[in-house]
Protein backbone atom coordinates (compact mmCIF):
# COMPACT_ATOMS: atom_id res chain seq x y z
CA UNK A 1 0.00 0.00 0.00
CA UNK A 2 1.30 3.14 -0.76
CA UNK A 3 1.26 5.95 -3.45
CA UNK A 4 3.34 9.38 -4.37
CA UNK A 5 2.04 12.62 -4.82
CA UNK A 6 3.42 14.70 -7.54
CA UNK A 7 3.21 18.75 -7.53
CA UNK A 8 4.66 21.55 -9.24
CA UNK A 9 4.82 21.29 -12.50
CA UNK A 10 4.01 23.55 -15.15
CA UNK A 11 4.88 25.86 -17.62
CA UNK A 12 8.09 27.97 -17.54
CA UNK A 13 10.52 30.52 -19.35
CA UNK A 14 13.78 29.56 -20.09
CA UNK A 15 15.84 31.00 -17.51
CA UNK A 16 13.21 30.20 -14.56
CA UNK A 17 12.56 27.87 -11.89
CA UNK A 18 10.50 25.23 -10.55
CA UNK A 19 10.24 23.18 -7.87
CA UNK A 20 8.85 19.87 -8.00
CA UNK A 21 7.61 18.08 -4.96
CA UNK A 22 6.52 14.01 -4.09
CA UNK A 23 4.98 13.22 -1.03
CA UNK A 24 5.06 9.28 0.32
CA UNK A 25 1.99 8.28 1.51
CA UNK A 26 0.04 5.46 2.91
CA UNK A 27 1.96 2.20 5.00
CA UNK A 28 5.60 4.83 4.45
CA UNK A 29 7.56 4.45 7.40
CA UNK A 30 10.49 5.96 6.21
CA UNK A 31 12.39 6.81 3.24
CA UNK A 32 16.04 5.06 2.23
CA UNK A 33 16.00 5.90 -1.22
CA UNK A 34 14.63 9.01 -3.43
CA UNK A 35 15.27 9.70 -7.03
CA UNK A 36 13.81 11.97 -9.73
CA UNK A 37 13.95 10.72 -13.77
CA UNK A 38 12.82 12.49 -16.36
CA UNK A 39 11.42 11.27 -20.24
CA UNK A 40 10.87 13.20 -23.42
CA UNK A 41 9.07 12.19 -25.82
CA UNK A 42 10.88 9.84 -28.30
CA UNK A 43 13.43 9.62 -25.52
CA UNK A 44 14.43 6.89 -22.70
CA UNK A 45 13.86 7.59 -19.44
CA UNK A 46 17.09 9.25 -17.81
CA UNK A 47 17.99 9.78 -14.14
CA UNK A 48 17.79 13.27 -13.13
CA UNK A 49 19.04 13.44 -9.44
CA UNK A 50 18.81 10.68 -6.40
CA UNK A 51 18.91 10.83 -2.53
CA UNK A 52 19.50 8.51 -0.03
CA UNK A 53 18.54 8.28 3.67
CA UNK A 54 22.29 9.19 4.37
CA UNK A 55 22.62 12.04 2.56
CA UNK A 56 24.58 10.89 -0.79
CA UNK A 57 23.22 12.09 -3.76
CA UNK A 58 23.61 11.89 -7.03
CA UNK A 59 23.03 14.39 -9.98
CA UNK A 60 23.32 13.70 -14.00
CA UNK A 61 25.81 15.77 -15.47
CA UNK A 62 23.17 17.55 -17.50
CA UNK A 63 21.66 19.28 -14.76
CA UNK A 64 24.44 19.20 -11.83
CA UNK A 65 25.15 22.93 -10.48
CA UNK A 66 21.02 23.40 -11.61
CA UNK A 67 18.80 20.95 -9.77
CA UNK A 68 18.98 20.10 -6.16
CA UNK A 69 17.53 17.33 -4.78
CA UNK A 70 16.28 17.14 -1.01
CA UNK A 71 13.91 16.02 1.60
CA UNK A 72 11.69 16.47 4.69
CA UNK A 73 11.56 13.50 6.53
CA UNK A 74 8.78 14.64 8.78
CA UNK A 75 6.37 15.01 5.81
CA UNK A 76 7.67 11.79 3.97
CA UNK A 77 8.10 14.68 0.77
CA UNK A 78 11.52 15.01 -2.01
CA UNK A 79 11.99 17.81 -3.63
CA UNK A 80 13.32 18.81 -6.72
CA UNK A 81 14.78 22.32 -7.22
CA UNK A 82 15.05 23.27 -10.94
CA UNK A 83 16.76 26.41 -11.98
CA UNK A 84 18.03 27.89 -14.63
CA UNK A 85 15.70 25.67 -17.15
CA UNK A 86 16.03 25.00 -20.66
CA UNK A 87 13.59 23.91 -23.30
CA UNK A 88 15.81 20.76 -23.22
CA UNK A 89 14.52 20.23 -19.96
CA UNK A 90 11.30 19.71 -21.08
CA UNK A 91 9.79 16.21 -20.51
CA UNK A 92 7.59 14.59 -17.80
CA UNK A 93 9.33 13.78 -14.72
CA UNK A 94 8.93 11.14 -12.22
CA UNK A 95 9.28 10.41 -8.69
CA UNK A 96 10.63 7.41 -7.58
CA UNK A 97 10.83 6.48 -3.56
CA UNK A 98 12.12 3.02 -1.97
CA UNK A 99 12.17 2.78 1.55
CA UNK A 100 10.80 0.77 4.82
CA UNK A 101 6.55 0.28 4.62
CA UNK A 102 4.90 -0.10 8.05
CA UNK A 103 4.67 -3.71 9.38
CA UNK A 104 7.16 -6.07 7.43
CA UNK A 105 8.16 -4.99 3.64
CA UNK A 106 9.09 -2.49 1.27
CA UNK A 107 7.67 0.81 -0.18
CA UNK A 108 8.83 0.78 -3.72
CA UNK A 109 6.32 3.28 -5.70
CA UNK A 110 6.81 5.54 -8.69
CA UNK A 111 4.73 8.59 -9.09
CA UNK A 112 2.36 9.49 -12.00
CA UNK A 113 4.55 11.51 -13.44
CA UNK A 114 4.28 15.69 -13.80
CA UNK A 115 4.56 17.74 -16.85
CA UNK A 116 7.54 20.16 -16.76
CA UNK A 117 7.64 22.53 -19.98
CA UNK A 118 10.15 24.91 -20.83
CA UNK A 119 9.31 27.54 -23.27
CA UNK A 120 9.22 31.46 -23.84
Amino acid sequence: QGQLVESGGGLVQPGGSLKLSCEASGSISSMDFMAWSRQSPGKQRELVASLTSSGTTYYADFVRGRFTIFRDNDKNTVYLQMNRLTPEDTAVYYCYVDGRATGNGRFKEWGPGTQVTVSS
